[in-house]
């Protein structure tokens, strides 16, 4: 649980902090966003993209997924994003997937029961 709450925690400081900032978004409605842009990403990329695929996949359907979620929750909820904004934001998101991923390979990936692709260092053994 701890690492989801990591993955929350650091998509909600990015998320809501930026489309507080571009686009003139209120805390609620860009908190209740990055909940639920969060739990669809944890179970799409980390507990089902990433093991099938690899890093890469999970990294490039993270940062799709954050641009879609906020271009849909932009159009919705008036917050004035510009797609160059929702890009960054994606960015940004997909840059801290991409090292949690890593975080996620190394020690397993939580709730998955065989965490295929799972790889600890020799250290941890």
């Amino acid at each position: 649980m701890a690492k989801l709450a990591v993955k929350m925690l650091a998509n909600a400081v990015v998320v809501i902090g930026l489309t507080m900032w571009f686009g003139e978004a209120d805390f609620v409605s860009a908190l209740i966003v990055t909940v639920i842009l969060g739990a669809i990403a944890y179970v799409l990329g980390d507990m089902l993209i990433l093991p099938a695929a690899g890093n890469t996949a999970a990294t490039i359907g993270d940062a799709a997924l954050t641009y879609l979620v906020l271009w849909g929750a932009s159009s919705m909820l008036g917050w004035n994003l510009s797609f160059f904004e929702m890009f960054v934001i994606a960015l940004v998101v997909g840059i801290f997937e991409f090292f949690f991923h890593v975080w996620l390979l190394q020690s397993g990936i939580p709730g998955r029961k065989d965490n295929a692709g799972h790889q600890r260092l020799p250290a941890q053994r």
